[in-house]
């Protein structure tokens, strides 16, 4: 943790001062329908202080902590994608006069934008999304525009949850590049405090501007031993190195019909999940018939729409459905994209209803390849 400064709590709230100032809307975590999510954030009372979240396969529950960290949980059903790749994009709008139809494109919406806790698989997951959305022939205007201005202040994770597995995927706890300040989190034996990283000269241009001081060598000591306390105490693990090779190894493996025995093909998986980035398109026109528009909508793989084709479904089956899933995430999105599609955040494994396990499932083909115990 090289040059780190420190803050305390009225250090943080200059920084969203300072953030909105410049002219951003800062959005965080806050406490909403017994969860933790993303919304405006204007001071630290907006903060899910003193909250964290228990999380298991199928189980998510708000519990209070024995202080008051601001950042003590780990990610909620929210991720940064619904305001960088909304679940409902207007696309253009057609209307008709006299005897003329106008179209009129959906301009690009630019906002600045300050996103403030992003987590390291989150980072990992919006470059992830930059790669896809922005990277090929056919870039996202939409997109492109809503991340053209980002400020993103990432928070290190102190403590993981019950379901994350992100050092499996060498994307956590600590935030290693993407941000323009990057924080952790020191609380309990003294002063509730921050240390604080620049990342990039914007980041360093608002530092400036704080009332920081620098971090003792026992602030950085005890911010150093608090990730590594994190990265040890992971509440899952998948070996993730020859994943894309054991799939696709293995597409008729038995454990295809066990986990479709269990799923509900609802799509929560790909909803949650903060690099899923299938979309559909649907058109509506108003009760008058004289003006239509064409909407991209968030959809899924586990929808039998999603693979219909010349009078039917592709992928009739839910066998087929969340192999499809399982193996775009985790193997041919490295031939795609270079990378895998998942960044270890376990959001699949707690909202799943019936609790299904994406490292399980990874496991038990593992065990079991060719569908004989190894």
């Amino acid at each position: 943790m090289p040059d780190c400064q420190r803050l305390t709590t009225d250090g943080l709230q200059a920084l969203l001062d300072a953030l909105r100032a410049r002219g951003y809307r800062v959005i965080g975590p806050t406490l909403r329908d017994q969860a933790i999510v993303y919304d405006d954030i204007h001071t630290l009372d907006d903060l899910p202080a003193g909250w964290t979240d228990e999380q298991e396969a199928g189980h998510y529950r708000l519990t209070r902590r024995r202080d008051d960290a601001l950042f003590g949980y780990a990610v909620g059903p929210h991720s940064w994608k619904r305001f960088l790749h909304p679940p409902v994009q207007r696309l253009w709008r057609a209307r008709h006069e006299d005897d003329e139809i106008i179209v009129v494109a959906e301009p690009a919406e630019a906002t600045r934008v300050a996103l403030l806790g992003v987590r390291a698989c989150e980072l990992h997951a919006i470059a992830i999304q930059d790669r896809v959305l922005l990277g090929g022939d056919y870039r996202d205007g939409h997109y492109e525009a809503r991340r053209r201005d980002n400020f993103i202040v990432a928070v290190n994770c102190a403590e993981a949850g019950g379901t994350c597995f992100c050092v499996s995927m060498d994307t956590g706890p600590q935030a290693q590049h993407g941000f323009d300040l990057a924080l952790t989190e020191l609380v309990g034996d003294g002063e509730h405090r921050f240390l604080v990283e620049a990342g990039t000269p914007a980041g360093r241009e608002v530092l400036a501007e704080l009332p920081a001081s620098p971090a003792s060598d026992a602030e950085i000591a005890a911010a150093e031993a608090t990730l590594a306390a994190t990265a040890a105490s992971m509440g899952r693990e998948m070996a993730a190195g020859d994943v894309r090779e054991l799939l696709l190894a293995n597409l008729e493996h038995p454990r295809w019909d066990d986990v479709a025995s269990r799923c509900l093909t609802c799509g929560n998986c790909t909803l949650v999940c903060p690099t899923c980035f299938c979309t559909s398109e649907a058109d509506s026109s108003d009760l008058t018939g004289t003006e239509t528009a064409r909407s991209r909508r968030w959809d899924s793989c586990f929808t039998m729409d999603f693979s219909y084709l010349h009078g039917g479904s592709v992928r009739a089956s839910g066998r087929a459905r969340y192999r499809q899933w399982m193996t775009h995430k985790l193997a041919t999105w490295h031939d795609q994209f270079g990378t895998s599609g998942c960044v270890g955040c376990g959001r699949c494994i707690t909202w799943c209803p019936v609790g299904i396990d994406i490292t399980e499932e990874v496991r038990a083909i593992r065990e079991t390849r060719d569908g004989a115990p190894t």
